[in-house]
C-alpha cells in the first residue's frame, strides 16, 4: 500500500516539475504520503527545497499507512478490474480552475495496479492451535473503516461454514462502519454480533455502574440492536480478573436482554471460548430470519447522515460543523459525491468525540472539523474533535523499553 500511494504521489510531483500540463494548483494537492510509523512531525511538512532540479515547493504531510485512501480501495475492491477502477476514481489534486485530478490523468493507474497485483490476495495463517485464519489489510477503525478486505471475507464464507470478522475498535466506530460501508459494498449480511468487553476497559469508562463502565457496554449492545442483529457479550477474562467483576457484568447483560458469557481464551485458548461458540451459534440459529438495517439512506446528505450517527449511535444531542469543515463539505456536494457512505473519524476512547467523555456521556454535541473524499474508496472521510492521522510517539514510548540480550533474545516486546 505504502510503494503505490507514495508512488502515486511522486508522480504527481514529477507531473509539477515538468510543466504541469494539467494545471494543477499545488495548493490544492489533497494526496499525501503514507509511512508506517508514529511521527508526529511528518504531520505538516515542506518538500521540493533545494532548488529547481529537486522539484517545486510546496506543503505537504504524511498519513499513517492504515489511513491511506489505497488500503481502504484494497480492502473494498472485489477483483482486479474493480481495483484498478477504484484507483482511477480518486481525486488527488484540483486544478487552478477548481477541477478534479485522477491518478488517469497522470497515468499512474496501470502502475498502481501492479504494485498491488500481490497485495490483493489473502493472506493464510493458522493459530497455534491450527484455526486457519485470513490476516488481509489493515485500516484502523478511528481513522478509516476498520475491517479486513472484502475479498477475504467472501473466500472465508466459501471455504467454512462459520465466519469469524473484527471490525476494530467499539459499536461506535468498527461495527458502524462495518455494516454501514463494507457490508454495503460487498452485499454481506452477518448472522450474528459478538461485543468484547473487558473488566479493565468497565473500570476505564467508570466502572460497574449505570452511568459509568455498564452504562457504556450498554450502549454498545443497544448499538448492535439499532442494526437489526442480536449481540453475545465477550466477557475476556484475564488472570488478575475477579470472579465478582465477571458475575456483575453478565447478570447486567442479562437485563439488558442479552447473553454474556466469560471467555477464557486468553489462558485456555479455543477450550476456553467454547462457551462463547455455543451461544454465538445460538443466536445465529435464532437469527435465520433477520435482516441488517441500514440507519441512513446513501440519498441522504452528508450533513444528515453524520448528525445520524451522531445521534443515534453515539448519543449526542447535535454535529456542529466548523467553517473549514463547511467549505470541504459544499466541495464535495459540488462534485457529485454527496450521495456517499460517510467514515467518521474519532477518538476510541469514548461514544463522543472529546476521549475524556467516558462512560455513557449525555449532554454533548459532535464538531466536525475537515472532511475528506475518498471517492476511489467510495465514501466520505469526516474527520471530528481533531484527531490526526499521523500519530505521534506517547512521552514514554514503547521503544525505550525494547532491548536485545547478550543471548539474542529481545525483551520489552509485550
Amino acid at each position: 500500500m505504502e510503494k503505490a500511494n507514495n508512488l502515486l504521489a511522486a508522480m504527481l510531483d514529477n507531473h509539477l516539475q515538468h510543466g504541469n500540463a494539467l494545471q494543477i494548483d499545488p495548493r490544492r494537492i489533497v494526496l499525501r504520503r503514507v509511512i508506517d510509523l508514529n511521527d508526529r512531525a511528518l504531520r505538516e511538512i515542506f518538500i521540493g527545497l533545494g532548488g529547481v532540479k529537486h522539484g517545486v515547493p510546496r506543503k505537504d504531510g504524511f498519513e499513517i499507512t492504515p489511513a491511506s485512501e489505497v488500503m481502504a480501495i484494497l480492502c473494498l475492491a472485489s477483483d482486479y478490474r474493480d481495483l484498478g477502477r477504484r484507483i482511477g476514481e480518486m481525486v488527488i489534486a484540483y486544478t487552478y480552475k477548481g477541477e478534479p485530478v485522477r491518478p488517469g490523468d497522470i497515468e499512474a493507474v496501470g502502475a498502481m495496479q501492479v504494485l498491488l497485483r500481490d497485495a490483493i490476495n489473502p493472506n493464510i495463517v493458522q493459530s497455534l492451535e491450527g484455526t486457519p485464519a485470513f490476516v488481509h489489510a489493515g485500516p484502523f477503525a478511528n481513522i478509516a473503516q476498520g475491517t479486513n478486505t472484502a475479498i477475504a471475507t467472501r473466500l472465508a464464507l466459501k471455504l467454512s461454514d462459520y465466519v469469524v470478522t473484527e471490525a476494530g475498535f467499539g459499536t461506535d466506530l468498527g461495527a458502524e462502519k462495518f455494516f454501514h460501508i463494507k457490508c454495503r459494498s460487498a452485499g454481506l449480511t452477518p448472522s450474528a454480533t459478538v461485543i468484547v468487553a473487558t473488566a479493565k476497559a468497565i473500570a476505564y469508562h467508570g466502572g460497574l455502574s449505570s452511568h459509568g463502565g455498564l452504562g457504556n457496554l450498554a450502549k454498545h449492545i443497544e448499538n448492535i440492536g439499532l442494526f437489526g442483529i442480536e449481540p453475545v457479550v465477550a466477557i475476556n477474562r484475564f488472570d488478575n480478573d475477579k470472579t465478582s467483576d465477571m458475575d456483575a457484568i453478565v447478570r447486567f447483560c442479562e437485563k439488558q436482554g442479552v447473553k454474556a458469557v466469560v471467555a477464557e481464551n486468553f489462558r485456555n485458548g479455543g477450550k476456553g471460548a467454547a462457551a462463547l461458540a455455543t451461544a454465538v451459534l445460538d443466536v445465529i440459529e435464532r437469527s435465520k430470519k433477520r435482516r441488517l438495517r441500514f440507519l441512513y439512506s446513501l440519498s441522504d446528505s452528508i450533513e444528515k447522515k453524520v448528525t445520524t450517527i451522531a445521534t443515534k449511535i453515539y448519543g449526542a444531542q447535535g454535529v456542529d460543523f466548523d467553517a473549514q469543515a463547511r467549505s470541504e463539505l459544499a466541495t464535495i456536494e459540488k462534485g457529485g459525491y454527496g450521495k456517499l457512505p460517510v467514515c467518521i473519524a474519532k477518538t476510541p476512547l469514548s461514544l463522543s468525540d472529546n476521549p475524556k467523555l467516558t462512560g455513557r456521556p449525555k449532554d454533548f454535541r459532535i464538531t466536525v472539523n475537515e472532511l475528506r473524499l475518498s471517492a476511489g474508496a467510495g465514501f466520505v472521510v469526516v474527520i471530528c474533535g481533531n484527531i490526526v492521522t499521523m500519530p505521534g510517539l506517547p512521552k514514554v514510548p514503547a521503544a525505550a523499553r525494547i532491548k536485545i540480550l547478550p543471548d539474542g533474545r529481545a525483551v520489552g516486546l509485550s
